[in-house]
């Protein structure tokens, strides 16, 4: 069975504007821990643009933290507004800041109950940026387990160093024979972030959740407080997937949650352990207890944007740093 998966560099243009939603998400609660925020950002060749809502009890420099990730000279222009009556409304009540569909996953393919095709890729991507802190992207295939092609594309990088470096990573996992390697297959490149390309918050969906081969709710995280129940359920549905499998001693678990905006209590909550349904029962999964529960109203955001939402040692996971990020 193949399966394949890829990991982005937070130099990436995408995971760049993710970063930045998601630090003046963080700037916003260490002044004010009920801070709403939908916050958008654009950004590409000089210029950024961030958008959205936020409501809170404080003051937050926008434009110094933008700064931080792309430097003094791109032009930068914020337009944020509050957030709605409408909306606010059915959150002031406990309810759901939106609709929406949230899966979680869990597996035991991996250390980081991660699929095993988002993990090396996610593994690989970390090793190169060590040595080439730059946009850059790694791409895993396995077969039956077995790595069968690997791409690797790193900005600044060379290419005999860089494959050197990927054959190294390589040394310790289990590889087909015939294995295929592509190593900045369109050529060495310079030109990275937003100099060569747009970026724009929550576009990478896939890395941000468990691979292309689970299925994805639809909402993006970065930039929305935990009112939001793209990003709070979705933590949450990851909670109950790795409690369910070890509770059942299974081999993977799938959770989906539903929300209708302004209601507390989801529509629709179910855990499939090894393709059984098994009702959720135990929880609090309004969007209240969820953020108690998984201490949401703290500055923490900013890190999930790197190098993906899940397996990475956050409350929702469960597992120990050092077991989920490997050397």
């Amino acid at each position: 069975m193949l399966r394949t998966a890829e990991s982005v560099s937070p130099r990436h243009p995408d995971k760049l504007c993710d970063q930045i939603s998601d630090a003046i998400l963080d700037e916003a609660l260490r002044h004010d821990p009920y801070t709403r925020a939908g916050i958008e950002t654009v950004g590409g060749h000089g210029k950024v643009f961030v958008t959205g809502e936020m409501t809170f009890n404080g003051q937050v420099d926008t434009e110094q933290i933008v700064r931080r990730f792309v430097g003094p000279d791109a032009g930068i222009t914020v337009h944020i507004a509050e957030q709605s009556r409408e909306i606010a409304g059915g959150v002031d009540t406990g309810g759901a800041g939106d609709q929406g569909i949230m899966v979680g996953y869990a597996t035991t393919a991996t250390p980081a109950l991660m699929p095993l095709e988002v993990w090396l890729a996610r593994d690989l991507n970390r090793r190169l940026y060590e040595r080439w802190p730059n946009d850059g992207k790694t791409q895993i295939t396995v077969n039956d387990g077995r790595i069968s092609a690997v791409v690797a594309t790193f900005q600044n990088s060379s290419s005999p160093a860089l494959a050197g470096a990927v054959r190294d990573w390589l040394r310790d996992k289990e590889v087909d024979d015939g294995v295929r390697i592509h190593i900045n297959p369109a050529g060495e490149w310079r030109q990275g972030g937003f100099d060569a390309d747009a970026g724009l918050t929550g576009r990478k969906l896939a890395v941000d959740n468990y691979g292309p081969h689970i299925p994805v709710g639809g909402g993006a995280f970065s930039g929305k407080d935990a009112s939001k129940v793209d990003r709070s359920a979705a933590y949450m549905a990851r909670k109950l997937a790795v409690d369910y499998l070890r509770q059942l001693g299974a081999a993977e678990t799938y959770v989906h949650l539903a929300y209708a905006i302004g209601v507390a209590e989801p529509v629709h909550a179910e855990v499939v352990a090894d393709g059984r349904k098994v009702p959720v029962r135990g929880y609090d999964l309004t969007p209240r207890g969820i953020t108690e529960y998984l201490d949401l109203r703290r500055p923490q955001f900013e890190q999930t944007a790197a190098y993906g939402h899940f397996g990475n040692g956050f409350r929702w996971d469960l597992l120990p740093q050092a077991a989920v990020v490997p050397n």
